[in-house]
């Protein structure tokens, strides 16, 4: 008999959790707001970074800051904000940094307003899904390629002899090139249970 309350118990959770309303305009608008502001403060820290270190020690420099300040970064960004923060790709550099569902179908839908001529700077979309956990915002931002990134994300064939050798040691299943300028290579992912 117990395990029959048991199993009615675990599925009255499961429903109950599937059952989440979405957040009032005024709490979506302030998760928005928030997630926008975690976004820009991390583009902002990171990019600082990039240059400090492609002015210090050229593209190799950059590519340790990736793989080493970027995660920290995120972290960062997570703990102050409540919010979990991490960069993904289709076509990913760092094996942490593969798209869900949502993710994919973000940046499609993100690279689908690019190519209708909306401003890079404004690339960005949120919504409350469902999960089995329950549910929970979801932001990206689109992470836009500027002509200073072709260095290590451009042509693989093109790339400085540098750039090839750090990647081969660093990222030997690399996916993260064939970029131009102007193009989408991932979204800034950010996500908050409700």
């Amino acid at each position: 008999m117990m395990p029959n309350r048991f199993v009615f118990a675990l599925l009255t959770v499961a429903l109950l959790a599937g059952c989440a309303t979405t957040p009032t305009p005024e709490r979506q608008a302030a998760l928005v707001d928030e997630a926008r502001k975690t976004a820009g403060g991390l583009i902002q820290t990171l990019g600082g970074e990039l240059q400090a270190a492609m002015r210090a020690g050229g593209p190799g420099e950059a590519i340790r800051v990736c793989k080493e300040k970027a995660p920290k970064i995120a972290a960062d960004a997570s703990q102050k904000s409540g919010m979990q923060v991490k960069r993904v790709s289709p076509k990913n550099r760092n094996p942490k940094g593969v798209p869900d569902a949502w993710e994919l179908e973000a940046q499609a839908a993100l690279e689908k307003r690019l190519a209708a001529g909306e401003k890079p700077e404004t690339l960005d979309m949120y919504a409350v899904v469902n999960t089995w956990r329950g549910a929970e915002f979801r932001y990206a931002k689109a992470l836009v390629t500027q002509p200073v990134c072709v260095t290590c994300h451009g042509a693989a064939d093109s790339l400085p002899d540098v750039v090839k050798a750090r990647l081969a040691a660093e990222y030997p299943n690399d996916k993260a090139t064939g970029y131009a300028p102007g193009m989408i290579r991932g979204v800034l992912s950010i996500r908050k249970p409700l």
